[in-house]
């Protein structure tokens, strides 16, 4: 008969076949993903977007357990501050902690050049999962994980132990970073930050490197990866791999106002709202309104800038001829157009200066 400790072997032997990097295959085929998801994780409701149901170890058989814990897939483990194993029922809410697919942490890991003797400071401890592999890499005194969510980093602290580790693990706002065990080699992200923290860069090394995943509250996201130079600048180039996270706490939108129709001037347009679908011009147009956040509702495309209070609403011409671009707010508008023009301006310019 096949015992527990076996039947997860050969799912971690499955699972680092399937990513095939050889750099970190050993801590794939080592560290037990199992121990890192607790009891249960949520599904999505095959209907409705923010309907989770939490799934649980306990009513499905080891092997299906197993199959689910090493499928190449993220998983939930949190959705609106409540966690699968502590839910009586279905919850409603945005997922707020997960353990992501594990193909993407080792993308994440090998985008990084993260390597044996390199200090590491990992933002976003989560479950503790590819905090664990590093720490099978590197060892335990290389590795510095920050984590946000004193629930999560509690739960985390006890997986990372219970899988033979013991890295620093303080609790806090990891957009600080963590000056006590500077300085790092690595930083890493494993969430979406709007803009790269100079805290992060002091405590980096000279030609130490930083590397995240930048994004905004319209959806686009770009992955940075920074080198420090020795004037104490750090500057590099968006890579063409995007890896998607969670946005950091401190980074989260605020809540969206309701989009009232018709209000403002109206007036033509020739930019078709559909732009804003893709997420590349999104990245794009979020450098010329940062604070922007979009929506979509009755054939219409909604801007707001959470900063002002501006607005924008686009919707096809039933005459032909373009879209209908109506903005304002008490005078004060912001087009669909200039937005996307200022960005592209601004992304060429970005583009020159660390191309």
């Amino acid at each position: 008969m096949v015992g527990v400790s076996d039947m997860a072997a050969k799912h971690r032997l499955e699972l680092a076949d399937k990513i095939g990097s050889a750099s970190w295959r050993k801590a794939l085929e080592t560290v037990p993903r199992e121990l890192f998801l607790g009891d249960a994780v949520y599904v999505p409701d095959k209907t409705r977007g923010d309907l989770w149901t939490p799934v649980r170890r306990s009513d499905m058989s080891t092997d299906d357990w197993l199959t689910l814990v090493y499928a190449d897939a993220t998983l939930v483990t949190q959705v609106a501050g409540i966690t699968a194993d502590a839910a009586t029922g279905a919850v409603t809410g945005c997922p707020t902690s997960s353990s992501t697919l594990p193909s993407l942490v080792v993308r994440m890991l090998e985008a990084a050049q993260i390597g044996e003797g390199d200090r590491v400071l990992e933002i976003g401890t989560g479950t503790g999962y590819s905090t664990a592999l590093m720490c099978h890499r590197l060892g335990n005194a290389e590795v510095t994980s920050v984590e946000y969510d004193s629930v999560i980093a509690s739960r985390a602290r006890a997986a990372i132990t219970a899988a033979g580790f013991a890295p620093a693990l303080p609790q806090g706002d990891g957009l600080y970073g963590y000056a006590e065990n500077a300085e790092y080699d690595r930083v890493i992200a494993t969430c979406s930050v709007r803009t790269i923290p100079y805290a992060w860069v002091r405590q980096l090394r000279a030609g130490g490197t930083i590397t995240a995943p930048m994004g905004g509250w319209m959806g686009g996201v770009a992955f940075a990866h920074l080198t420090l130079t020795d004037g104490g600048t750090a500057s590099g180039r968006f890579l063409e791999d995007s890896l998607y996270f969670m946005t950091a706490r401190a980074h989260w939108p605020p809540p969206r106002p309701p989009m009232v129709r018709g209000i403002g001037e109206a007036r033509k347009s020739r930019v078709d709202p559909s732009i804003l679908e893709d997420r590349t011009a999104v990245w794009i147009a979020q450098l010329a309104i940062p604070q922007a956040q979009i929506s979509w509702g009755d054939g219409a495309t909604f801007l707001v800038d959470a900063g002002t209070g501006s607005r924008a609403e686009a919707l096809s011409d039933p005459g032909g001829g373009g879209w209908c671009d109506s903005t304002g707010r008490s005078g004060c508008g912001m087009s669909l157009k200039s937005p996307s023009r200022r960005g592209r301006g601004r992304a060429s310019r970005i583009n020159r200066a660390v191309g």
